[in-house]
């Protein structure tokens, strides 16, 4: 059974910083690309950061970009995302997704790309 358990989540001060990680279990997914998403109350889920199978090809909305990196250790069927420079808008339910495979170096942003979804961990950014 195929499994995305997000961790990390909590409560950040504006301009900290913290780290969300994503464990897979269920079957490898080195030639899977992995992505954060996140919902705010009354949002769409929207796209956040993807990582391509590899970990040669990294994509980020323009509204994180310069302040989050995606990352992924294969090893360890684990991906990462570090969180710097937080804004109170970027409170949401930060989720993990993994696509269908065969992304060795494509990286989807769109959300019917994703095939397999954790659980989602909350994330509350202070000013």
């Amino acid at each position: 059974q195929v499994q995305l358990v997000e961790s990390g989540g909590g409560l950040a001060q504006a301009g900290g910083s913290l780290r969300l990680s994503c464990a897979a279990s269920g079957r490898t997914f080195s030639s899977n690309a992995m992505g954060w998403f996140r919902q705010a109350p009354g949002k769409e889920r929207e796209f956040v950061a993807g990582i391509s199978g590899t970990g040669g090809n990294t994509v980020y909305a323009d509204s994180v970009k310069g302040r989050f990196t995606i990352s992924r250790v294969n090893a360890k069927n684990t991906v990462y995302l570090q969180m710097n420079s937080p804004k109170p808008e970027d409170t949401a339910v930060y989720y993990c997704a993994a696509d269908r495979g065969n992304s060795y170096v494509y990286v989807p942003r769109e959300r019917v790309r994703y095939e397999y979804w954790g659980q989602g961990t909350q994330v509350t950014v202070s000013s």
